[in-house]
């Protein structure tokens, strides 16, 4: 993408409160392909948190609108009086009645010639919007930011033979032929709203929350497609069941809807009560679809449906905070996923792909930190960094604290912030009041771009085993000079027959630090169990080391990863060699896996297969 020289980036340390909030949002559509008319009627009061608030221009966003009307207070406004550029418009000071009014504009778009995907457009005849990160000013004008949350009525007028079904957020109030009614009583930044209109069947289920409420359950599609969703259903259900029994967390609304659109961008989108899906993350069925089709539907329908806590009811403050709802929610589909497959499978898998993609990202000249410090394309912030490396950022803060502590801090983190717009500074904050840790210095994850390399080196002398370990993160576009993390490595030191000698956790905080244990016999170090850090371990591992581990580790991770070890050095030696026999001790510690009775079965399928296979 290139970047107009005489653009200026967003940063961080520019944010500033909205001068103006928006209390209520109540919208007419009347849709046409070539133009919708849009009636916006917003209850707006000054903020309290800007002392010069009353005094400042009110300002919003808004791309490629026609302006019809706009009123104050029910007062029209000449259109000469308002400040318009390509980005929005602002309606000066001195034109504004006190601090609280009401401001009304009707404005035209035209979704059919929409190609963006962006705001409201039509796909094959249906009309869906996308409106995160900043889609919602392609529709209205509106201060169209994270941290302006206001509750949203919705009125949409369509022609009955080309969108008998028309949806929005929240609870529906009423419909008739051609029209229907919503209403979202839960404040939400603009960027959760949606609109889906057109010819589409549901396929309906009920889900009882542990309170007693009845929530309806929608899944939209296309006439023909109702046969397919029987297993995104299933998996919706699951995802509501395991967030009330792990994090606490019920459904608020009446009803929770999924639709599946063909041609949708965005894979998902978690927009309140209305979730859009690219329906290949939707429909399957046993005739054509894999393994993985299932496996990335389970996922990505639990992801949205966590949004709804987190990311929804508790969302950005600014879009520098974006690794916060992604990486709380990514982590909180990969605990889902573990618990409803193979937990060291599902761990794996993650680590794979974190170090195919994000790994390779920090290692590149587009590293960058988990949190920014400026953009000049919102859309390019969506990253593996922000999401995964976001994501092993909180698991990490579990492991620190510990099980029983995250949870508190959770539940302390929902009280708290419920229907906040928050930073990362909030979130942390959390689990420092909840733990009486100082997690200074761990914020430097989210600041700092990179990944860290543990250098481990080993001494066993007179029964005593030391372990030197030491971190170095190196140099990354615009961050020359890192500062030492604080890296949690969990560890395990194992006899040769496989007995566990000692186990535990060590947090490095220094660039350099000694263990030492008195021990019967020289161990074989496991490190990074269960890849308890997002970080390169460096040290030289033997052959009988690693047959040791792939053969009794109890960690999953660090057994497979031993097994891969061990199987690339052998796949390179007899591709050197063609005449190399095959290896006893590699033999029997992959019969050692065949036989163990702790692993599942599909941790055996991954840790016996060569590694040309993952």
């Amino acid at each position: 993408m290139r970047i107009d020289a005489e653009a200026a980036p967003v940063r961080l340390s520019d944010y500033r409160p909205p001068a103006y909030l928006v209390e209520t949002v109540s919208l007419t559509f009347r849709l046409d392909p070539a133009a919708t008319r849009v009636r916006a009627e917003l209850a707006l009061c000054a903020n309290p948190a800007r002392a010069d608030a009353g005094l400042r221009d009110l300002r919003f966003d808004g791309r490629n609108l026609r302006l019809i009307s706009a009123a104050i207070d029910g007062e029209p406004l000449p259109q000469n009086a308002l400040a318009a550029d390509a980005e929005g418009l602002s309606v000066p000071a001195a034109l504004l009645p006190g601090d609280r009014f009401v401001w009304t504009c009707e404005t035209e778009i035209a979704p059919g010639q929409n190609t963006a995907l962006e705001g409201l457009y039509v796909s094959n005849g249906m009309y869906c919007t996308q409106c995160e990160a900043q889609g919602f000013r392609k529709i209205t004008y509106y201060p169209d930011r994270p941290d302006v949350m206001a509750a949203f009525k919705v009125r949409i007028e369509g022609p009955p033979e080309t969108a008998p079904v028309l949806l929005s957020n929240g609870n529906p109030v009423a419909s008739g032929p051609g029209w229907a009614e919503w209403s979202d009583p839960f404040p939400k930044p603009a960027y959760l709203f949606a609109l889906v209109a057109g010819k589409l069947s549901a396929v309906e289920d009920r889900f009882l929350t542990r309170s007693g409420r009845e929530v309806l359950l929608q899944i939209w599609v296309r006439d023909g497609d109702q046969g397919r969703c029987a297993y995104a259903m299933d998996a919706l259900k699951r995802a509501m069941d395991w967030d009330e029994a792990v994090y606490g967390r019920e459904y608020d609304l009446d009803r929770f809807m999924i639709v599946a659109v063909d041609d949708f961008n965005m894979g998902a989108m978690e927009n309140k009560g209305l979730n859009v899906f690219n329906s290949r993350y939707v429909l399957a069925s046993p005739e054509t679809a894999t393994d993985a089709d299932y496996k990335n539907i389970e996922a990505i329908v639990a992801h949205e449906y966590f949004h709804n806590w987190t990311g929804n009811r508790i969302t950005c403050r600014d879009w520098f905070q974006l690794c916060l709802k992604e990486g709380l929610t990514v982590f909180r589909d990969q605990q889902f996923s573990a618990d409803m497959r193979s937990a060291g499978v599902k761990r794996i898998e993650d680590v794979m792909r974190l170090r195919a993609q994000q790994f390779a990202e920090d290692a590149g000249p587009l590293a960058h930190p988990v949190r920014p410090e400026e953009y000049f394309e919102i859309n390019n912030f969506y990253t593996a960094t922000v999401y995964e490396k976001g994501a092993e950022l909180v698991g990490m803060l579990r492991r620190l604290v510990g099980p029983e502590t995250y949870a508190r801090a959770l539940d302390l983190y929902f009280e708290r912030h419920d229907g906040q717009a928050v930073t990362i500074e909030d979130w942390l904050r959390v689990f420092e009041d909840v733990s009486g840790r100082d997690l200074g210095q761990f914020r430097l994850w989210y600041r700092q771009a990179g990944t860290p390399r543990v250098r481990a080196e080993a001494d066993w002398r007179d029964g005593r085993y030391t372990l030197r370990l030491s971190q170095e993160t190196p140099p990354t576009p615009g961050q020359p000079d890192k500062q030492p993390l604080m890296i949690p490595i969990a560890y395990g030191l194992l006899g040769q027959d496989g007995r566990t000698l000692a186990t535990g956790m060590v947090e490095l905080t220094e660039a350099e630090t000694t263990l030492t244990w008195n021990l019967p016999e020289r161990p074989t170090p496991s490190l990074l169990r269960g890849f308890s850090a997002p970080v390169i371990i460096e040290r030289a591992t033997d052959v009988e080391e690693r047959a040791v581990l792939l053969a009794h580790d109890d960690d999953p991770f660090n057994r497979w990863e031993a097994g891969r070890a061990y199987a690339l050095m052998l796949l390179t030696r007899m591709a050197d060699s063609p005449a190399a026999e095959p290896d006893p001790e590699f033999l029997s510690a992959m019969a050692a896996v065949a036989d163990d009775p702790r692993p599942d079965p599909a941790f055996k399928a991954l840790a016996l297969g060569l590694p040309a296979e993952q």
